[in-house]
């Protein structure tokens, strides 16, 4: 597909299918101020059979397909909530561009966890939880990956002038 990324397009699809998610990742660090660039949403998801059931539907909406090196378009899949119920972790492309979709993201439990600390934004006229910025510092230093570790002083740069801002 290789389409720009349209962050609002996916925010709107979760907000229209009602999937309770929380948003983590690069995404959720640039709600909370960071000025690092994605070019994709990172999900954490509810497990609950029938959110699973609503994911599915707005993935499809979305034309989803597996993220795969050197396949452009992606590949099919069953795009299903009994597909969803069981992967932990998934890596799609869409015609709003990439979404990650993490059910245990490094450093977490999940959705039930991280739902208790998240905060809630308003983006154009659509409500999302978006994770905390402790979590999000704590799952990059935990994911400890190259891209992780670069992105790292930002963000506890970030949460330091949050902090004395109070």
């Amino acid at each position: 597909m290789s389409v720009p990324f349209q962050p609002q397009r996916i925010v709107a699809a979760i907000s229209k299918y009602r999937v309770k998610c929380v948003l983590i990742g690069g995404l959720g660090a640039v709600l909370h101020g960071s000025p690092a660039t994605t070019n994709d949403a990172d999900l954490c998801p509810d497990r609950s059979p029938a959110n699973l059931a609503r994911l599915a539907t707005m993935l499809r909406s979305l034309k989803a397909r597996i993220r795969t090196e050197g396949v452009d378009d992606g590949i099919p899949f069953d795009c299903s909530a009994e597909f969803f119920g069981n992967v932990e972790l998934i890596n799609l492309v869409t015609n709003a561009g990439d979404v990650d979709i993490a059910f245990r993201p490094a450093g977490s439990r999940g959705y039930e966890e991280l739902i208790t600390r998240s905060v809630e934004f308003e983006i154009d006229g659509h409500s999302l939880q978006v994770a905390s910025l402790d979590d999000i510092i704590h799952s990059k230093e935990t994911a400890d990956r190259p891209k992780d570790r670069a992105v790292l002083p930002i963000l506890l740069a970030l949460r330091e002038e949050i902090s004395r801002r109070g």
